[in-house]
């Protein structure tokens, strides 16, 4: 294995092989909310990004791009139902198992999900408030990350935010995923692909210095715990 002090980028996660077990799919897409309560600062992504942006008369639009199982937007909008506040956020994802999962799940008021990627949601000229995604940076490789970034400036409405947040590599934030996880094999992670993918994914992402490098002008990186990146462009 390569030492964390270089990027992985040849590494793969077993859950992107088109041939992977669907079952174990499936079963990872399910316990994708329980990481993601813990390592993916979604209540932060909540109360920064979106929270502030909601209004009573209008309802706010969100993408939440690469959505995978969908947990996060489900919950996004259970938080601003709480809150009273109206809110619609579109799930979108290329890949046709991620969109049969989450669209095999109980509809939620204010929930779409869309087999599409940034480019095709950019060319139809769709725009929203609020654009994000969650652990997609550290699969792509730098043009991708640029086509990304492109993207989402066209997917901007006035006055929107992009946040993109993802991993930042460290041997600390490998060792702690791989200790937090190791009981729990046999138990709630077993037989998905959440433990291996978890300790690939952090091989695969990038530090805060690697990842500003290849930013373009106009967005900027910030570090959010535990262990994360949001790469960030606040629209005029």
């Amino acid at each position: 294995m390569r030492p964390l002090s270089a990027r992985a980028d040849d590494a793969r996660e077993l859950m992107d092989d088109p041939a992977c077990d669907p079952e174990i799919l499936r079963r990872t897409y399910a316990r994708f909310a329980l990481v993601n309560a813990v390592v993916s600062g979604q209540r932060a992504t909540y109360r920064r990004w979106i929270r502030p942006r909601l209004r009573r008369d209008r309802t706010l639009r969100v993408l939440d791009l690469g959505s995978g199982g969908s947990d996060l937007p489900r919950r996004w909008l259970r938080w601003a139902r709480r809150d009273g506040m109206p809110l619609r956020v579109v799930a979108a994802d290329p890949d046709p198992r991620a969109v049969a999962y989450a669209t095999s799940l109980a509809p939620v008021p204010g929930f779409e999900v869309r087999r599409a990627d940034s480019r095709a949601l950019a060319a139809a000229g769709e725009r929203f408030d609020v654009v994000l995604s969650n652990h997609v940076l550290h699969h792509l490789t730098r043009d991708e990350l640029r086509d990304l970034l492109a993207d989402s400036e066209r997917l901007l409405a006035p006055g929107g935010v992009a946040v993109h947040g993802d991993i930042e590599r460290s041997a600390l934030a490998y060792a702690a995923f791989a200790a937090a996880t190791w009981p729990l094999q046999g138990t709630v992670l077993r037989r998905t692909f959440i433990r291996p993918d978890g300790l690939t994914s952090i091989r695969r992402s990038s530090t805060a210095a690697e990842l500003a490098a290849m930013l373009p002008a106009g967005w900027r990186v910030r570090r959010t715990a535990p262990s994360r990146l949001e790469v960030v462009r606040e629209g005029a």
